[in-house]
C-alpha cells in the first residue's frame, strides 16, 4: 500500500486520453471496461461492508458510462448476496445498456423511480451507491439528478435520529464534484467510500472518507509508462486495492482521558454515536457487538453477546428468538443492561434500562433486510430447546431452502423479532495507563413532563 501522496492523480484531459487509448489501439470495448469497472466497485464494497450487516443496497445510476458501471456493480452485488435495488431515471436505448437492464430484470432486481424512493432513505437501505456522473461530466446537474444528489447530501447533514446511517459509495468521482477541484463549495456529497477507476482523478485528493479504493485492473504497461503513472499493486487476484489504510483512531491524541468530562456531550445518544463512530473508524471487527444482561424474576442473572441493529425511537434495538432464555427473563423482569467494549480504544459503554418488544412492522422490516440464507435460520432454530443433534437443524434448513428455492418470500417466524432497550442510565468509561480511569454518567429524569439527562462527572 503506497502513500497517497506518491500515487498519480489524473486531470480530466488525461482521463479522457487514457480512455481513448484503451478503446482504440489497445482493443478494449466499452462493455469490457464497464464489466471490469463494475466488478471492481462491487469487490471494494464487499471487502468493507459485509452483506450480513449491510445488506440493502440502492444503486443510483446516471445516463452515461458511470451509470453503466453502477448497473454492472449491482448485478455482481446481487450475486454476492446483497439485496440490490436500482434507481435508473434516464434509460437509454443503446444495446449495451438495455442488455444490462435485461440481465438485472432477469434476476428480479427491483427498479425504483425517483418519486418512488422512500423518504430520507435511512430506514430502507444500508448502502447507497452514487453512480450518477463520472469524470467527463461538467456543468450543473439537471433534474432528476440534482434532487438525487441533494438527497444524498442531506442524509449526512440532517440526521437527528441517532440511528445508523446508510454508507455512501461513490464510483470514480463523487457526483456533483468538479473532477479536478473537488467539492468546491463544501456542500457536495460526503461519501464514506470512493472507488477510483483506472487511476484516481485529481478530486480524489480532497476525499476525506475512511475508504479509498482503486479498481479497474486493466491498464497496460505502455499506458503506465506514457503517463508516468504511479499506482499501487493489486494483491493476489483482487480486482481492487486500497489507496490508503483505513483511519486508525488514536484515542490518547483524540480525547485525552482527563479531558473526557470537558468533551462530553449533553445528550448521551450523541456521545454514544461519537464513540461508536470512533470504533468503526478504528477498523474494529463487529463494533456493534454488545453483551446483553438479563435476570429472572428471582434475580438470577445471565449474559450473552448480541448485535446492535440500530438506535431507533430513543432506544437500542436487537433481534432475538422470543422463545429463548433471554426472552423469557425479559418477560418476567424487563430491566436489562447492555455493555459495549472496544479494547483497542480502551473504552466501554454501559447502558441500563427497560426492555420492550418492537412493533411487528419494525421486526418485519429488519427481517426483510437480511440475506435469504440468514432469513431461514430463525425459522429452523428453536433457542433454549434441547434437540437430538445438529443433524436435525441441517435437515430442517435444507427442507426450507428447497421449499423457497423458487425465490418466493420467506415468512418471518412469529417467534422471532426485535427488542428495544429504553435507557435510564449511561456510563461511558475511558481507561488510562495510569489506572486512574474516567467515568461519565448520565441519568434520565422527568422535569415538567419532559425527559432530560443529568450528567454526573
Amino acid at each position: 500500500m503506497k502513500d497517497p501522496e506518491s500515487i498519480s492523480y489524473l486531470t480530466q484531459q488525461q482521463a479522457v486520453e487514457i480512455d481513448e487509448l484503451l478503446m482504440g489501439p489497445f482493443g478494449f470495448s466499452v462493455d469490457q471496461l464497464m464489466e471490469l469497472a463494475g466488478l471492481s466497485v462491487a469487490s471494494a464494497i464487499a471487502e468493507v461492508y459485509r452483506s450480513s450487516e449491510y445488506n440493502r443496497v440502492l444503486v443510483i445510476c446516471g445516463p452515461g458510462n458511470n451509470g453503466g458501471d453502477g448497473l454492472v456493480a449491482a448485478r455482481h452485488l446481487h450475486h454476492f448476496g446483497y439485496k440490490t435495488y436500482i434507481c435508473y431515471p434516464k434509460r437509454t436505448a443503446k444495446p449495451l445498456y438495455t442488455s444490462l437492464v435485461t440481465q438485472l430484470e432477469s434476476l428480479s432486481v427491483p427498479f425504483l423511480p425517483p418519486e418512488g424512493l422512500p423518504q430520507g432513505l435511512s430506514n430502507d437501505f444500508d448502502i447507497l451507491v452514487d453512480a450518477i456522473f463520472g469524470f467527463s461530466f461538467h456543468g450543473m446537474p439537471r433534474p432528476p439528478f440534482d434532487d438525487l444528489i441533494n438527497l444524498l447530501v442531506s442524509i449526512k447533514e440532517h440526521d437527528q435520529t441517532h440511528q445508523k446511517l446508510p454508507v455512501i459509495v461513490s464510483v470514480d468521482t463523487p457526483s456533483g464534484w468538479h473532477v479536478e477541484e473537488g467539492d468546491i463549495n463544501g456542500k457536495g456529497i460526503k461519501p464514506d467510500m470512493l472507488v477510483s477507476l483506472t487511476a484516481p482523478k485529481l478530486c480524489a485528493k480532497m476525499f476525506c472518507g475512511p475508504h479509498h479504493f482503486l479498481g479497474g485492473r486493466f491498464v497496460p504497461p505502455s499506458i503506465v509508462d506514457k503517463f508516468k503513472l504511479r499506482l499501487p499493486p493489486y494483491p493476489g487476484t483482487s480486482m481492487c486495492v486500497r489507496v490508503r489504510k483505513p483511519p486508525q483512531v488514536d484515542v490518547q491524541v483524540q480525547i485525552p482521558p482527563e479531558n473526557l468530562e470537558k468533551h462530553g456531550e449533553a445528550d448521551p445518544f450523541v456521545q454514544f454515536q461519537k464513540w461508536f463512530d470512533d470504533a468503526v473508524a478504528a477498523g474494529l471487527k463487529e463494533p456493534n457487538s454488545m453483551a446483553l444482561s438479563t435476570a429472572s424474576k428471582d434475580g438470577k442473572p445471565s449474559s450473552r453477546m448480541v448485535q446492535l441493529k440500530g438506535i431507533r425511537g430513543e432506544g437500542f434495538v436487537w433481534c432475538s428468538n422470543y422463545g429463548s432464555r433471554k426472552a423469557h427473563e425479559i418477560s418476567e423482569n424487563p430491566h436489562a443492561s447492555l455493555l459495549f467494549y472496544w479494547s483497542v480504544l480502551n473504552r466501554q459503554v454501559r447502558v441500563e434500562g427497560f426492555v420492550q418488544k418492537v412493533s411487528d412492522e419494525e421486526s418485519e422490516q429488519y427481517f426483510r433486510s437480511r440475506p435469504r440464507e440468514i432469513q431461514i435460520g430463525p425459522a429452523v432454530s428453536e433457542q433454549s430447546i434441547v434437540i437430538p443433534g445438529r443433524q436435525l437443524l441441517h435437515k430442517k434448513y435444507k427442507e426450507l431452502e428447497e421449499k423457497y428455492s423458487d425465490g418466493s418470500m420467506i415468512p418471518r417466524p412469529k417467534h422471532w423479532g426485535g427488542y428495544r432497550l429504553l435507557p435510564e442510565h449511561f456510563e461511558f468509561w475511558q481507561g488510562d495507563e495510569s489506572r486512574v480511569h474516567l467515568r461519565l454518567r448520565y441519568f434520565a429524569e422527568e422535569i415538567r413532563g419532559k425527559r432530560v439527562w443529568r450528567i454526573v462527572k
